[in-house]
């Protein structure tokens, strides 16, 4: 039997039904979706400028962006519709801090969410022999959760930057051009925006993933053990000093009623002995 059949029968994988490894395969999974649909996009968009001399216009400007969206260094060429001379043009903008840093939050995520799957399903036993693994899962999850909360909303406003600066409309407003009205400027085809919509869908996905997790990984650490001890020590105080009360009483209860037997049986042999005196005083007469 190869050790991937050894492992699988005897229960190793188990681990994935509990609730910690579960979230840690689910956010594995989530982190690729974030960094694929936004790290490897690439789109454009195509414009056309009739001019009333027809030999002098361009019918299909093709403008091509992708990621880091740095569109400030995106040009391309228009015609004046005066001669053969050409306009050259940017896009305006720069979105990259934000998509790098939303790009390099899933890449980090995935390999440290891949790493502590191999731990929680290969090396269970040492995870939790100590408090060290726990806590440094802990830790690492909180500073995640913060990071994917930061970098999705950093990519979504810009995001939003870059659909402002990539809208046909917008870019035909940079051409000279398009501003006399006897020349024709059009939108022949808009980008394509759907997988960055949902990089950021994942973006936050991932980040009510990680804050959820962040309960089953505290569950781990010796901060829960001991508040659950601290929680248990004075109900075990109260129910030992309620035993202890009861017992005092009962053992009072016992001595008082073995005195009183004592006094009892004192007094009768006192009135036992009574008698004896005159009976004695009789014989002596």
């Amino acid at each position: 039997m190869d050790p991937v059949s050894q492992l699988a029968s005897a229960g190793t994988f188990r681990a994935l039904k509990e609730p910690l490894a579960f979230l840690r395969a689910l956010e594995l999974l989530f982190a690729i979706f974030a960094f694929a649909t936004c790290g490897g996009y690439s789109g454009g968009l195509r414009l056309s400028v009739d001019c009333v001399n027809k030999t002098e216009s361009n019918l299909s400007i093709d403008i091509a962006f992708a990621y880091p969206f740095r569109l400030h260094q995106v040009t391309f060429e228009v015609p004046t519709c005066e001669g053969k001379e050409r306009q050259k043009l940017a896009l305006i903008g720069d979105s990259s801090s934000s998509a790098e840093f939303f790009v390099t939050v899933a890449v980090f995520a995935f390999l440290y969410s891949l790493a502590a799957t191999v731990v929680y399903i290969f090396f269970q036993n040492k995870y939790r022999e100590n408090n060290r693994g726990p806590l440094i899962d802990f830790i690492v999850t909180v500073v995640f959760s913060f990071l994917w909360l930061v970098g999705s909303s950093a990519w979504a406003k810009g995001l939003s930057d870059v659909k402002v600066a990539t809208d046909p409309k917008e870019v035909l407003l940079l051409m000279s051009a398009c501003k006399q009205p006897s020349n024709k400027c059009m939108a022949v085809h808009s980008p394509v925006m759907s997988s960055l919509n949902t990089s950021v869908v994942f973006g936050f996905l991932n980040f009510i993933l990680w804050a959820g997790n962040i309960w089953f990984v505290f569950k781990e650490t010796g901060w829960h053990s001991s508040g659950q001890r601290y929680l248990s020590d004075p109900m075990e105080k109260h129910s030992s000093s309620y035993n202890q009360g009861s017992y005092n009483q009962e053992s009072y209860g016992s001595r008082g009623g073995y005195s009183q037997q004592a006094n009892l049986g004192q007094s009768s042999d006192e009135f036992g002995q009574q008698p004896t005196g005159p009976t004695s005083f009789t014989n002596q007469i």
